[in-house]
């Protein structure tokens, strides 16, 4: 039987994609999803090793948990076949590896950020560390200027809930009147909505305005122990570039390894965050 909730998670067959295996296999059993494992290849030749990785590791993977798990061969691009197949395989949730922003395999930062950017779904972006037996306990969430950081919320507090944590908001401690007057009323949203839905949360002001923000949020991340720091994705539409390509590529391959979930902007297409619900 297909599980109504369904996790992909694309592989290269090393170990940073077993890596995203295995947050998937915890996320899964969390939230009674099934997992889709996809590998994208450049042409017909190579479909049959494809397979063949793909049935081994699927064997391994069903000696080693229940979890209900299906495999995918697609001949394209990583950089477009990803979100295609999350949309058409109705996926609600991303979880790959990426290997840093250095290295010559199949997913680095950059090329990370590119297909993270693109996506319809909510994505977490992994390196090597592996995911604790509490799952994504502690949840680091940065509030800027952004009226649509709220739509995060939704999300965070699910997982808030399925794994029984605790949410850490953080924002730029700006002195400009008006910034901060924007700041304290997106704070004020966030600590109602998590508070009306039960959900334990702290709040931290950084001691640097925006420009610094984001070695600050990377720093209290690391100080909180964090399992999962969630952003509003803007890439090139970031205000006063809290969140511009560069600083996404130190979000997500920081030297922590502290997995980075990556929600955009809603516009045309629904995102159903009720799937975690």
């Amino acid at each position: 039987m297909i599980k109504e909730k369904r996790i992909l998670v694309p592989t290269d067959f090393t170990k940073v994609s077993d890596t995203a295996i295995e947050h998937a296999l915890l996320v899964a059993g969390t939230i009674d999803a099934g997992i889709l494992i996809l590998h994208v290849i450049d042409n017909k030749k190579q479909i049959a090793e494809a397979r063949l990785k793909l049935n081994a590791l699927q064997e391994r993977i069903a000696s080693e948990s229940n979890i209900e798990i299906e495999t995918m061969v697609r001949i394209g691009s990583i950089f477009e076949d990803i979100d295609k197949v999350a949309i058409e395989q109705g996926a609600s949730l991303i979880i790959m590896g990426t290997h840093g922003l250095r290295g010559m395999q199949f997913i680095t930062g950059s090329r990370a950020l590119k297909i993270v950017t693109e996506s319809s779904v909510p994505f977490i972006v992994v390196q090597e560390r592996t995911i604790r037996a509490h799952g994504y306990h502690n949840l680091v969430v940065p509030l800027d200027l952004h009226k649509e950081t709220k739509q995060k919320l939704s999300l965070v507090a699910d997982m808030a809930k399925y794994f029984g944590g605790e949410v850490h908001l953080i924002s730029p401690g700006e002195t400009d009147e008006f910034l901060k007057n924007q700041l304290e009323r997106n704070i004020l949203f966030a600590e109602q909505y998590l508070g009306e839905r039960g959900i334990s949360y702290k709040v931290e002001i950084t001691d640097r305005k925006t420009d610094g923000f984001v070695k600050d949020l990377l720093k209290y991340s690391a100080s909180v122990d964090a399992d999962l720091i969630c952003i509003m994705n803007f890439y090139d539409n970031s205000l006063m570039s809290v969140f511009s390509s560069s600083y996404e590529q130190q979000l997500i391959t920081n030297e922590a390894q502290i997995p980075v979930l990556c929600v955009n902007p809603v516009d045309t297409y629904v995102m159903d965050l009720s799937a975690f619900s």
